[in-house]
């Protein structure tokens, strides 16, 4: 009488906004999404993102994986591996426990590499503060910008958890 619940396979896409496509709002999946269309709103999403060379994402992005072909304006956790292919933009903050950044790609914001506990742990945090800001985390969030002052491609992605790549040339 009652279907039977089958487990979501967070290695299979399920959701796919396609090219011409626009979202506003909070994503939120426990399988795989593509993004060839435009999103404004935070994603969150238990399994891999893939954002083609059409793709645009105006947000957070939290992920296992994330592969990056087109364009995101906003943050990016990993808690595997990003991946930022030639054609792809991040203008943002990086965290992930492994990056990679083909030849052509461009990153421009603060990277911090995670072990895959802590990259998990940190989408928790992220996510409880997004649900309940604290006043405080609101007074660091009004003192900082949001992208770091950094910028550079693969060079300049792994230079280290804090450091800036505009501050390690000025000191050079």
């Amino acid at each position: 009488m009652f279907a039977k619940k089958t487990k979501i396979d967070p290695g299979m896409t399920d959701t796919l906004i396609g090219e011409g496509s626009t979202f506003e709002g909070k994503i939120k999946s426990r399988a795989s999404i593509r993004l060839e269309g435009e999103v404004t709103g935070d994603v969150d999403c238990e399994g891999d993102v893939i954002i083609g060379e059409n793709g645009v994402a105006k947000s957070n992005v939290s992920a296992r994986n994330i592969v990056l072909a087109g364009k995101v304006h906003g943050n990016v956790t990993a808690k595997g591996k990003l991946t930022i292919k030639s054609t792809g933009h991040l203008f943002g903050n990086l965290s992930a426990s492994e990056l990679t950044i083909e030849s052509g790609g461009f990153f421009q914001g603060m990277s911090k590499m995670e072990d895959k506990e802590s990259a998990a742990k940190l989408a928790q945090t992220q996510e409880a503060e997004t649900v309940a800001p604290s006043p405080s985390s609101d007074k660091l969030n009004a003192a900082s910008p949001p992208y770091g002052s950094g910028s550079g491609s693969a060079a300049g992605a792994n230079a280290g958890p804090n450091i800036n790549v505009s501050d390690v040339f000025k000191a050079w």
